[in-house]
């Protein structure tokens, strides 16, 4: 990038790579060297907890309030209920009302941990967008809103001609999504000086629509930030493992599994990563990208007790440590692995193996589980497990079980 940008938070997702693209660097630069500026990012409802998708845009957040300016936070309320099809090959399943509420309690626990929430010039706002889509009038809309709306360009989007292309269905439900997200930006801009929507690469298009529509309808300057859509150094998707999505939420995924998702980053990964997800300083990122051997191992250590400790508290991250001290270097049954408990009368007659693995979430199916067992990847107290019909009963409990070398449970019976 030729522009050295002259406000903190530029200069911090410049140095850190967080910036993929941007509507108006040096006027966006402007507007943050003249006083708060209130920006903000959408979140849909669509599950009880964000995950690790989410977080390179939760860490922008708290850069933004770290260097002065207001982070607002949007819960899709309204646009749940309509479901973005930006680069999906099909409809998102429309939830209800009561359920979008449950899924926006999940969430609002993690953001607490990011960010300060206040009355403050610099605190943290908690909005939801059903505050001004619920109620609005459809023929007011399409007469006061749709009629600054191209459909010749909205056709001209990635993300819906990727969906026309391979003629799958785009229902027109869900070719609304684009305009509420602008009248998200054009409402937050009104209701609440708000200058800057952030998101992802795939929110470009989405984005620049509500900059468009502030122009034309209320005659203001506001900017556009996307961050890079993150993937490994081996072209994998970021934020998926063997066990699914890797949830922020403790109640959906132990500390002790997110701190093993980090701690087995790839090496040529990890000065990336601390300086996307952790708040060391640059340079002590840049030396850890550059360790090798052994040392790069402790520099995963450090990564994993960094990003822990912001979602989850310092202790559940020394914790954490401890038990993979535990587990990997002296062979034991750390006090922190993720624990299936099973009562007396079902371990009386013996419980299959195969079955401790799918609820253990060891396996995600019987199947997996067998196939584990056939490929000599699951173990019993660290010793391999050969035949899928062993019948587990209580005199063998406590146990832990393991399923390759990285991923363990514990299997208790239950007080």
């Amino acid at each position: 990038m030729s522009y050295q940008p002259k406000s903190d938070f530029l200069q911090v997702m410049t140095e850190r790579g967080f910036v993929a693209g941007c509507t108006d660097l040096e006027g966006l630069d402007d507007a943050l060297t003249s006083g708060t500026v209130p920006a903000y990012i959408g979140y849909d409802a669509t599950a009880k907890s964000l995950h690790v998708g989410h977080l390179l845009n939760v860490m922008m957040l708290r850069w933004l309030q770290k260097t002065g300016h207001k982070p607002i936070t949007l819960m899709g309320g309204g646009t749940t209920k309509v479901g973005d099809p930006s680069f999906r090959s099909d409809e998102r399943p429309l939830l209800g009302p009561e359920q979008i509420a449950d899924n926006i309690a999940g969430m609002q626990g993690v953001f607490a941990k990011y960010l300060d929430y206040g009355d403050g010039a610099t605190d943290a706002l908690m909005l939801d967008n059903a505050e001004w889509l619920d109620g609005l009038n459809y023929l007011g809309f399409l007469r006061d809103i749709g009629r600054h709306f191209s459909v010749n360009r909205m056709l001209s989007f990635e993300s819906v001609r990727s969906r026309i292309d391979r003629e799958q269905s785009l229902s027109f439900l869900e070719f609304n999504y684009m305009i509420l997200q602008a009248y998200d930006f054009l409402e937050l801009n009104r209701r609440y000086d708000c200058l800057l929507q952030m998101g992802g690469s795939d929110q470009w298009g989405n984005i620049v629509n509500g900059i468009d529509l502030s122009r034309r309808v209320a005659e203001t300057e506001i900017f556009g930030l996307t961050t890079p859509l993150l993937t490994t150094s081996d072209g994998r998707k970021m934020g998926k493992s063997a066990g699914g999505a890797i949830w922020l939420n403790a109640d959906m995924l132990s500390p002790y599994e997110f701190w093993q998702f980090w701690r087995n980053t790839t090496d040529a990964d990890v000065g990336r990563f601390a300086k996307l997800f952790t708040e060391l300083p640059v340079a002590e990122c840049e030396r850890m990208g550059a360790l090798e051997g052994a040392e790069i191992n402790e520099a995963k250590v450090i990564l994993a007790d960094e990003v822990t400790a912001l979602c989850h508290g310092r202790a559940a991250a020394e914790a954490a440590r401890a038990t993979a001290h535990e587990v990997f270097e002296k062979g034991g049954v750390g006090d922190d692995l993720p624990t299936l408990a099973v009562t007396g009368a079902e371990a009386a007659d013996g419980i299959s193996v195969v079955q401790l693995i799918v609820r253990s979430g060891l396996a995600k199916s019987g199947k997996e589980a067998k196939r584990l067992i056939a490929e000599g990847g699951a173990r019993m107290d660290d010793a391999a497990v050969t035949d899928p019909g062993l019948m587990v009963r209580t005199d063998a409990l406590p146990m832990k079980l393991s399923a390759g070398r990285k991923r363990h449970a514990l299997v208790t019976l239950e007080e």
